[in-house]
C-alpha cells in the first residue's frame, strides 16, 4: 500500500545562491528539487520530495551542510543556509507544484506541458505532457532543455531517422523523439523505477509502441548490439561520458550527432578533449548557469 507521506528536505538560501544550492541538493539526493520564493521573507527555499526515509540518511545531510558552506567560500552569499527536515502529505506537495512548474516552448515545433495546464500547441507543433514525478527530469533542467532543442535542430522531416537516448530518466527525450517522427527510438536506463516511469509517460502521450524501453547499466553493453543511430542524447555524469566513451561513440552512424550533456562548466573541456580524440568535432555548444553541454559530429 502506498503510504500518503513524503519526506521533504528544504534549504533557506538566498535568491543568488538558489540555482547554485538546488544544483547541489540534486546531485546529491539524484532528486529534481523545487524552488519557492518567499516575498514577505525574501528567503528561497529549495526542497527536496521522496517517499523514502532512506533519503535523510545523516551522511547525506552532512555532506550538504559541507556543500552549502563550500558555495560560501566561493563567494556566494547563501543566507540562512538552514537544513529542514518534516513530513508532509503528497496531497500537498502536488498542489505546489502546480503552483511553480509551468508549459515550456522547446522551440516552434515542441513544447513540454504537465497534464493540468490549459496550453494547447501551435499548429504542427508536437506537445509532450509530462507531470513532475519524485526524482525524474521534466525539461526544467539547462541540460534537459538543450537535449530537446538539439534534437528539435536535428530533426529532418524529410528522412527517417534514428533515435538513441542513454540515462532516459522520465522519458522525456524518447518521448519528444517519436513526437518529432525519430524511428525507430531506443532508450534505455539502468534504474528500474526510472524505466517504469518512462513506460507510463510513454503510454501517457501514446507513444509507447513507438519507443523501444529496456532496463540496461551502460558498463555492461556489449559494443555493437544494436544499429548505428543517426542521433544520440547522453545526458550523464562526468565519470560516465569519460569511461564509457567508446560504447557510446560507437552506437553512432557516420554524419549522426551526438549530444553530450550533465556536464559542470569546468568538467566541459576534459570531455570536449575526449570526445575529439575519438574524430568527433564540437558543433554547437551552449553554458546555463555552472552546465555547458555540447552537440559533436563526425569530422567531415
Amino acid at each position: 500500500m502506498k503510504s500518503n507521506a513524503l519526506w521533504q528536505i528544504s534549504i533557506s538560501t538566498s535568491a543568488d545562491a538558489e540555482e547554485a544550492v538546488a544544483d547541489l541538493a540534486q546531485g546529491l539526493f539524484g532528486l529534481t528539487p523545487a524552488i519557492y520564493h518567499g516575498e514577505e521573507t525574501m528567503t528561497t527555499m529549495v526542497s527536496l520530495f521522496s517517499p523514502r526515509k532512506i533519503l535523510m540518511a545523516s551522511r547525506r545531510l552532512k555532506f550538504l551542510a559541507a556543500g552549502l558552506k563550500n558555495i560560501q567560500r566561493c563567494g556566494l552569499a547563501i543566507g540562512a543556509g538552514t537544513i529542514s527536515v518534516k513530513k508532509i502529505k503528497r496531497e500537498r506537495w502536488a498542489e505546489s507544484w502546480k503552483k511553480h512548474f509551468k508549459p515550456i516552448e522547446i522551440s516552434p515545433a515542441l513544447l513540454i506541458k504537465p497534464s493540468w495546464s490549459k496550453r494547447r500547441p501551435r499548429k504542427h507543433q508536437a506537445m509532450v505532457v509530462l507531470d513532475p514525478g519524485l526524482s525524474f527530469g521534466t525539461g526544467q533542467h539547462p541540460t534537459t532543455e538543450f537535449c530537446l532543442k538539439q534534437l528539435v535542430t536535428a530533426r529532418r522531416p524529410d528522412a527517417r531517422q534514428s533515435f538513441l537516448d542513454i540515462g532516459t530518466g522520465s522519458g522525456i527525450l524518447a518521448i519528444a523523439a517519436a513526437k518529432l517522427g525519430y524511428r525507430p527510438v531506443d532508450a534505455f536506463d539502468s534504474d528500474p523505477e526510472a524505466v517504469r516511469v518512462a513506460r507510463f509517460n510513454a503510454e501517457r502521450n501514446g507513444v509507447l509502441g513507438k519507443i523501444h524501453l529496456a532496463r540496461r547499466d551502460l558498463k555492461h553493453w556489449p559494443g555493437g548490439s544494436s544499429p548505428q543511430c543517426d542521433v544520440i542524447c547522453a545526458n550523464l555524469i562526468f565519470e560516465l561520458l569519460m569511461s564509457e566513451r567508446d560504447r557510446i561513440v560507437g552506437h553512432l552512424k557516420k554524419g549522426g550527432r551526438l549530444v553530450l550533456a550533465g556536464i559542470l562548466e569546468a568538467q566541459f573541456a576534459s570531455v570536449q578533449k575526449h570526445y575529439q580524440a575519438t574524430g568527433l568535432r564540437l558543433n554547437v555548444v551552449e553554458t546555463e548557469r555552472e552546465w555547458k553541454s555540447g552537440e559533436f559530429a563526425v569530422r567531415s
